[in-house]
């Protein structure tokens, strides 16, 4: 047996002893960004979830626990199971693959049972157990759902009209039984001619599509497939605008859509400041810096790989996309906004942004897709209302965890001393108008002023509901004042 990172080698046949888990106190599953890059495209695979075999050494199993990698050898090679103490959870979405809250208890002791299966390609840990248990006649909760026709008319009906800002995406998840991220980006995909254009495989194009939305984490209140399908549809949206559909290329609409659907790929339901201060090894490796726009990215290009969506193209182009999806979700760290519209604002005050300019077109595509990330609140107000309770529930449910374990409750975590409507008049205030002020500049048609119009009256309502809870209280949430990393959170994407 190997074991890598400077872990001590254990024998088969016993569990792994506490002190070998001691950093994190229980195994947990990485992502593919540790391998990005890896010059052996057999251990490409290896991403969040990682339970793989090196198919050139069929005794070899690779089992990632926090960004350490134990291999075991000499295994037989029948069932692999992977089961803590408690054994298996039914599905683990909402449950923070990538914070284990056992590293805040000192005496949790975590028993570990390998042995092998024949398998080629990787799982992630969530799709490894659906498919374990469907080959040994378990039943999964939910899994045998089927919609009627009545139901899949009505979501075709509604994808005529994918075009339309006022498209009820939770309404369209429903039709499609949760299904809307799948649905939607594999019908903007052929109407926007990518699939014949790129001479796409619709089978690879669409179990990339499933592998996405499933790695993706359904219980997270907010950052689930639900709202990157609600992204994808508003860059739709954006891509249909007479400055950009004149201009854009194919490639273009292909890098918008792939970064728009995968822009929050395995988000964890925390914000990078949750990250940095539990010391997590995510925040180590990007150093603190876009740490999990970092990881959606190399989330991503793993799932792109691993699918073969690309395959037959050059090599050449294939390490192009990868870097330009990278370039276009990095654009969506909210503490990179100033610098963003800075020099979007510089631009149109020059007047010098040429669409014709490969370079022009990517920025604009970068501020584009931070105008979807944060569209939320230019929706109608019903739409806008139901994000803003999802997001603010999710970032409460943070400031829980943080008080349970006396970690210093992050700014707009605490539901004691916050509400949704400080939180909301605040990031429309700070963060969205000014962002959309300047697109209008850029774009100035009946979408821009739509999206301006929404934004003023779901404002005057917020403002409206905080001064029938605080009676004339202050307007804006003081934490949004300051336009500083360290205060804000770095991944609220709130609406």
């Amino acid at each position: 047996m190997e074991v890598c990172c400077q872990l001590p080698v254990l024998p088969l046949d016993r569990p792994v002893p506490q002190h070998v888990l001691s950093r994190r106190g229980a195994i947990s599953f990485s992502s593919s960004s540790a391998l990005f890059g890896c010059p052996n495209p057999r251990q490409l695979s290896q991403r969040r979830g990682a339970i793989s075999y090196d198919s050139s050494d069929q005794t070899a199993l690779y089992i990632r626990m926090l960004g350490s990698c134990v291999i075991f050898k000499q295994l037989s090679t029948r069932d692999v199971r992977v089961r803590s103490r408690a054994g298996f959870e039914t599905e683990r979405r909402g449950s923070h693959p990538y914070i284990d809250f056992r590293i805040f208890h000192s005496n949790s002791e975590i028993e570990v049972s390998v042995s092998a299966r024949n398998v080629r390609r990787l799982l992630s840990f969530q799709r490894y157990l659906r498919s374990s248990r469907f080959f040994r006649g378990i039943t999964v909760p939910n899994s045998s759902n089927i919609l009627d026709d009545d139901y899949n008319g009505q979501a075709k009906c509604m994808l005529e009209k994918v075009g339309n800002w006022n498209f009820d995406i939770f309404l369209f998840d429903r039709l499609t039984n949760g299904n809307s991220l799948v649905s939607l980006t594999f019908h903007l995909f052929n109407l926007h001619g990518l699939i014949e254009h790129f001479q796409l495989d619709t089978m690879k194009l669409r179990r990339f599509l499933v592998m996405v939305q499933e790695d993706y984490h359904s219980q997270n209140p907010y950052h689930n497939a639900v709202h990157a399908a609600d992204v994808t549809q508003a860059m739709h949206c954006y891509l249909k605008e007479p400055k950009l559909s004149e201009s854009l290329t194919p490639w273009d609409v292909l890098l918008s859509l792939i970064a728009a659907a995968t822009h929050d790929l395995d988000h964890p339901g925390v914000n990078q400041p949750f990250l940095i201060k539990t010391n997590h090894y995510l925040a180590t490796l990007y150093k603190n810096t876009s740490v999990l726009e970092n990881h959606h990215w190399r989330s991503a290009v793993g799932l792109l790989r691993e699918s073969g969506l690309f395959a037959h193209m050059s090599l050449e182009n294939r390490q192009l996309m990868e870097s330009q999806i990278g370039d276009l979700i990095l654009a969506t760290d909210i503490s990179q906004q100033n610098e963003y519209l800075s020099m979007f604002r510089s631009h149109l005050d020059r007047g010098d942004l040429c669409l014709e300019d490969a370079n022009h077109r990517h920025f604009i595509l970068q501020m584009a897709l931070k105008c979807a990330d944060i569209c939320n609140p230019c929706r109608t107000w019903e739409l806008s209302k139901q994000w803003s309770e999802k997001v603010t529930e999710e970032f409460f449910h943070q400031g829980d965890i943080e008080k349970k374990y006396h970690l210093g409750v992050s700014p707009l975590c605490d539901r004691q001393t916050e509400t949704i409507a400080n939180i909301q008049i605040g990031f429309m205030t700070y963060l969205v108008e000014p962002l959309f002020a300047e697109w209008a500049r850029f774009s100035n048609t009946r979408l821009s002023q739509t999206m301006l119009g929404h934004l003023g009256l779901n404002k005057a309502s917020w403002k409206g509901v905080q001064r029938e809870q605080s009676g004339g209280g202050e307007d804006t949430d003081p934490a949004f004042e300051e336009m500083d990393s360290d205060i804000l959170p770095q991944e609220p994407r709130l609406s």
